[in-house]
């Protein structure tokens, strides 16, 4: 079997008191590209802010490449090569496009643009023309296409090896959503992708296998292996067990 790129291991999380995550367990190989699925509240947006460290583990382990991080900060983390697109976009409303871009010189320590900025800036504007156009353009002021641009942009601009996208097509129109796929689906040579989603067209498109979360553990336990697992089919509405027992929404 193929080592793994990212190693989850009976993992727990949540929020204060209130665990959403309960034993999760699965690996992602490099290159793939793994959908996270399951209905709202289940702990998809849990389990990628659990990974990229913006929430704390409460129990388990995490490794990244053989190395764990499950007590290592967000920061750090970006460092070691994992870069989070979160639901809602969260760019910068006051700053420009190139001023969303250049926060990230604070993930190398840095205060000035050298060569390797101007190196990922160009990348960047290379995947997305539409960027470059309005680089000038403040981020509150940019469509909802153009702000998951920038912030997925944004999140490139720190070279990950893994790269996790919380619902990149949410309130996009279906043409924005193709373009979004077609520019993930170029990368996947360079980055491994982990897409917590609803849409079909997106997991359809982008791919090769699903993790199906309910109530924060895993539905189907064997899909999690990732030398083993298929793409499976994604998971149906809400039950009325799931929307009853449902503490707090995650999605």
């Amino acid at each position: 079997m193929s080592e793994s790129l990212l190693s989850v291991r009976d993992v727990t999380s949540g929020y204060g008191s209130l665990m959403v995550l309960h034993g999760m367990t699965f690996d992602i190989l490099p290159g793939e590209a793994v959908g996270i699925v399951g209905p709202n509240g289940a702990g998809k947006s849990t389990l990628l802010k659990t990974i990229a460290g913006a929430l704390p583990t409460g129990r388990g382990s995490i490794a990244l490449d053989g190395t764990a991080i499950e007590r290592t900060s967000a920061a750090r983390r970006v460092r070691h090569g994992i870069a989070l697109v979160p639901e809602g976009r969260q760019v910068i409303r006051d700053l420009s496009v190139q001023g969303n871009l250049d926060v990230t010189l604070l993930g190398r320590r840095r205060i000035t643009r050298d060569r390797e900025h101007h190196d990922r800036l160009e990348s960047v504007y290379t995947l997305f023309p539409r960027l470059a156009e309005r680089r000038r353009v403040k981020g509150g002021s940019l469509s909802g296409g153009e702000q998951q641009m920038l912030a997925i942009g944004r999140a490139l601009m720190s070279k990950p090896r893994l790269l996790l996208l919380d619902e990149p097509s949410l309130g996009l129109a279906s043409a924005v959503v193709t373009q979004l796929v077609e520019v993930l689906d170029g990368i996947r040579s360079q980055v491994t992708l982990v897409v917590a989603e609803h849409s079909t067209a997106v997991l359809d498109g982008l791919t090769s296998r699903r993790i199906e979360i309910r109530m924060g553990r895993l539905r189907n336990p064997e899909t999690a292996d990732a030398a083993t697992s298929p793409a499976s089919p994604v998971s149906p509405a809400d039950t009325a067990d799931d929307r009853s027992n449902r503490q707090m929404e995650d999605q």
